[in-house]
C-alpha cells in the first residue's frame, strides 16, 4: 500500500487537477485539444483490466488522446483479513490524474455516489458500502478515516458528464422516462451540487441511476443535453457492450469479455461508425 501521507498528497493534487481540467464547466468537461477518446465501461475494482486499458491508451505517445474511466469501486476482490480492495482503483486514478492532468477523466457512477452519500446498494450477500470501508481499514488502519474523507473530496469534483467536439455525450447512465421531465442539465454545470441534486429525484442521481434504454427516452435525453450520441455504462453486458437503440452505446469493462471504445472526436460520427470503434480487451 502507498504511504498514507503520500497518498493524501496525491489525492489532494488530483482533486486540484480535476478542478483545473481544460473545458470544465461545473461538473461537465467539454473536451479540448482532443483527437480521440478511449472510454471504458464499469471496472469495479478490476485492476488487470485497467492496466490493459492503460497499455492500449498509450497516453504519453498520444498527447491528444483522452482516457475516460467510470465505476471504479465495489468489486469482488477481497483482502484475506476482510474488505473490498477496490479502493486501490481510486489511488491509481489519483496518480494517473496527476501524471496526465488533461488526458485522464473519471465519470461519477452510482456506486461512487452511493458510497459518498451513504445510500445502500443491493448487491450480493453483503453491503458494498460496508465492504469498501472494511477494505480501507485493512489497508490503512488508523489513517483510513483521513483517506476516506479524501475520497469524498475526489467524488465531489470528478465529472458527471463529458462532451466531445463531435457531439458525443458521455455519462454513466441517463434518467428514466419518468425522471426526464424534471432532469435539469444546468445543474450539472454547477461546480457544487446541492444535497437534493444527489438524492432520489435530483438531476445528478437521475443521471447515474437510470436504466431506461428505449429509443424515445434516449432521443428526448439527447435533445435535452444537445448531443447526438450517448456512451454510457451502468448496465452489465454479456458481450462487453450493447447498442440497445440507434443513438446509444453501453460499455462494460468489469469482466471477460470487457469492452472499450476508441473513437475519433475531431470529426462527425454516426452511430454505425461508433460501433466499429468498439474493441474487446
Amino acid at each position: 500500500m502507498p504511504d498514507p501521507d503520500r497518498l493524501l498528497r496525491t489525492i489532494e493534487r488530483a482533486v486540484q487537477a480535476f478542478r483545473e481540467t481544460a473545458g470544465r464547466r461545473g461538473r461537465v468537461v467539454h473536451l479540448q485539444n482532443v483527437a480521440d477518446v478511449l472510454v471504458a465501461g464499469d471496472i469495479h475494482g478490476h485492476v488487470a483490466n485497467l492496466r490493459l486499458l492503460l497499455d492500449i491508451a498509450k497516453l504519453r505517445q498520444h498527447p491528444r488522446r483522452h482516457l475516460v474511466l467510470q465505476e471504479l469501486i465495489h468489486g469482488s476482490s477481497m483482502y484475506p483479513a476482510g474488505g473490498d480492495k477496490s479502493h486501490q482503483m481510486l489511488d491509481l486514478l489519483a496518480a494517473l490524474k496527476c501524471e496526465f492532468p488533461q488526458q485522464v477523466h473519471m465519470l461519477l457512477g452510482n456506486h461512487e455516489l452511493a458510497q459518498w452519500t451513504g445510500q445502500r446498494i443491493a448487491k450480493g450477500d453483503r453491503e458494498p458500502l460496508t465492504l469498501f470501508r472494511e477494505g480501507l481499514e485493512t489497508a490503512y488502519g488508523s489513517r483510513s478515516p483521513d483517506i476516506y474523507q479524501a475520497y469524498f473530496e475526489l467524488f465531489a469534483v470528478v465529472p458527471v458528464a463529458i462532451r466531445t467536439p463531435n457531439r458525443v455525450f458521455l455519462s454513466h447512465s441517463l434518467p428514466t422516462a419518468s425522471r426526464l421531465p424534471i432532469f435539469d442539465p444546468a445543474v450539472l454545470e454547477k461546480e457544487e451540487q446541492e444535497e437534493k441534486d444527489l438524492r432520489l429525484g435530483g438531476s445528478v442521481h437521475a443521471l447515474v441511476w437510470g436504466r431506461d434504454t428505449s429509443q424515445a427516452t434516449i432521443e428526448a435525453f439527447l435533445k435535452k443535453v444537445d448531443a447526438d450520441l450517448l456512451i454510457s455504462g451502468h448496465i452489465p453486458c454479456e458481450e462487453g457492450f450493447e447498442a440497445p437503440n440507434d443513438r446509444q452505446l453501453i460499455l462494460d469493462s468489469m469482466r471477460t469479455p470487457a469492452a472499450y471504445c476508441l473513437f475519433p472526436a475531431d470529426r462527425p460520427l454516426t452511430h454505425a461508425e461508433l460501433l466499429t470503434c468498439v474493441s474487446i480487451l
